[in-house]
């Protein structure tokens, strides 16, 4: 006789030689906090709770858990709510980054190891929710994504602000000499006055919009302001749904697929999304099996226009992009270049989903195929003797005059160095030259930093320098602009040539071949390796485990042990 499956409080009970004991053991426990035996043969959804003080971005998860719960109880099930790992980049030493795959780690065992039907994951901030799905991924539990949603932006002086792109502007000129001490402190406390993840289209927004197109969450629910009510009714529906997963199952590995991650890589290129949700959805996908091969987001950038005109590319704010009909608008005008047979948690085809969507859209906001902010995607990948597994660059957010560059390098060993002598004035910099930073890469105490917006230099900044070429194997934050080169790959402290940089070596760039070379003679970059010494290993921890498993860039900057096996 087929035994009977168990759900909600019976699912997973330890085996101490006695199963129906472990049952009785675990419900008298939950009966000591007031449940009732009605309330605990319900069916159990597990809800992520990623509040924390250290958190700004998640401070309305709270009311969320609430509105979760609500959604859930209206369905007949029982809301577990349960703390995991919270990551907030401002507050986190070295990096957010650091830490993703610990919070990855953690949600992927709370999600196997307790009791529960389904679960809702809510995230926010930039590295949780990529730390959530690619849990989901792994434990395969039938899984909602919630995020918290972005910020409002401000009026100031006649102009709107939001974290964080209008942070990186204003510090800039203030570098430059153009903004006064009173006047940035004054703007400190306007660029982020609500509740909410940044209010531009940085790794946050955009990790939102690539989880609604792998189908993790309704397309709308990507872009709703933080405080607006229609997030509270979307948390309430995310319960809802979870309890809808216990009789039309689609677990995580019915969402990641080859095709489903196409189209989440046009969605990226075709905001001009952050960098960094390359690297994320590199990991998500890994944990499926899948590659994310940077030749081919190469071919897709080509044919993939950027179609969103918001911040840090163009000029609008994530509530504007949700008014102006959000990710169905999006994907409605990039229809022919989608998979519409990718389903979402509800089992509808993505081409149903387009179908029942609002058919407003803002074309000052989202703009039609025939006009487009650019006729290419965002990003490009690039190859050669300084990258040879690759490196990144958002032309989105890129000054166009420096895509051919060819340049001596005036090069950084590591952030110290960066930070002692970046604003020296006798350092020896031109605006014609490449700044280079290395070993910040994944494998090294940094943590793989949002370091790559290196500053101009200050004597080129108060010389009216807006923009110079600016190289290394760290990230930049989503929210960032500049001619930057990013993740290159393998890393310095890997082994990679960019370890072999040094001041004064000439360096070609050329986005139009795809291509990033380091002009040095074969026999000199030999003595150099021979002279090259391998980074310390960490001696405890946390930092010893992600020397000793982290992958590169192109696999997501993933622990090893976490991919499926051949993976």
């Amino acid at each position: 006789m087929t035994e009977k499956p168990k759900h909600g409080l019976a699912r997973g009970a330890a085996n101490y030689g006695d199963p129906e004991f472990a049952l009785y053991l675990r419900r008298s426990f939950a009966a000591s906090m007031g449940y009732s035996r009605q309330a605990l043969e319900r069916p159990v959804i597990g809800i992520a709770d990623t509040a924390s003080d250290y958190n700004n971005c998640h401070r309305t998860v709270p009311e969320l858990v609430g509105a979760v719960k609500r959604g859930v109880m209206l369905a007949g099930g029982l809301p577990l709510a349960f703390p995991t790992v919270s990551l907030c980049e401002p507050s986190l030493t070295p990096t957010s980054m650091h830490y993703r795959n610990l919070m990855a780690l953690d949600t992927e065992a709370m999600l196997s190891a307790q009791p529960m039907d389904a679960a809702v994951l809510i995230g926010g901030c930039d590295k949780t929710v990529p730390a959530q799905l690619m849990a989901a991924v792994s434990a395969d539990v039938p899984a909602v994504m919630l995020v918290t949603g972005p910020m409002l932006a401000q009026r100031f002086e006649g102009e709107r602000l939001a974290a964080c792109t209008d942070c990186r502007r204003y510090w800039a000129r203030y570098r430059a000499g153009e903004v006064t001490p009173e006047k940035i402190g004054a703007i400190e406390e306007k660029l982020a006055t609500s509740a909410g993840t940044c209010g531009v289209m940085g790794t946050a927004s955009t990790m939102a919009c690539l989880a609604a197109a792998l189908g993790f969450m309704p397309l709308m629910a990507a872009s709703a302001p933080a405080v607006h009510a229609d997030r509270l009714r979307m948390a309430e529906e995310a319960g809802a749904l979870a309890m809808r997963l216990l009789t039309h199952p689609v677990r995580p590995s019915q969402l990641v697929t080859e095709k489903s991650v196409e189209n989440a890589l046009r969605v990226l290129l075709s905001l001009g999304g952050s960098t960094n949700a390359l690297v994320h959805l590199a990991a998500i996908a890994g944990r499926a099996g899948i590659p994310v091969d940077l030749k081919r987001l190469d071919a897709l950038s080509e044919e993939t226009p950027v179609l969103v005109d918001l911040k840090p590319t163009g000029e609008g704010y994530m509530e504007d992009f949700h008014a102006a009909g959000g990710m169905v608008a999006l994907l409605r005008e990039l229809r022919d270049l989608l998979h519409l047979d990718t389903i979402d948690l509800y089992g509808r085809t993505l081409a149903e989903q387009l179908d029942a969507g609002s058919a407003f859209v803002d074309r000052g906001i989202i703009h039609a195929r025939a006009t487009p902010v650019s006729p290419v995607g965002g990003l490009v990948a690039l190859f050669g003797s300084l990258a040879p597994d690759g490196a990144i660059l958002k032309r989105s957010a890129a000054t166009p005059a420096l895509f051919e560059t060819e340049a001596r390098c005036v090069v950084f060993d590591g952030l110290e160095d960066l930070s002692r002598r970046i604003d020296d004035p006798d350092l020896d910099v031109t605006a014609q030259d490449i700044l280079v930073l290395k070993n910040v890469g994944p494998l090294t105490p940094a943590g793989m930093p949002e370091a790559g917006y290196l500053p101009i230099p200050k004597k080129l900044a108060r010389a009216g320098v807006k923009d110079m070429v600016r190289m290394s194997d760290c990230r930049m934050s989503g929210t960032a602009f500049g001619t930057i080169v990013l993740h290159i790959s393998p890393e310095a402290a890997a082994g990679g040539p960019l370890g072999l940089v040094e001041t004064g070596d000439r360096v070609r760039l050329s986005v139009k071949h795809r291509s990033l070379d380091l002009l040095v003679e074969p026999a000199e970059l030999a003595r150099r390796r021979a002279a090259w010494q391998a980074p310390a290993r960490p001696k405890r921890g946390w930092d010893q485990l992600m020397f000793d498993q982290v992958l590169q860039a192109p696999e997501g900057a993933d622990l090893r042990f976490l991919r499926p096996e051949g993976a």
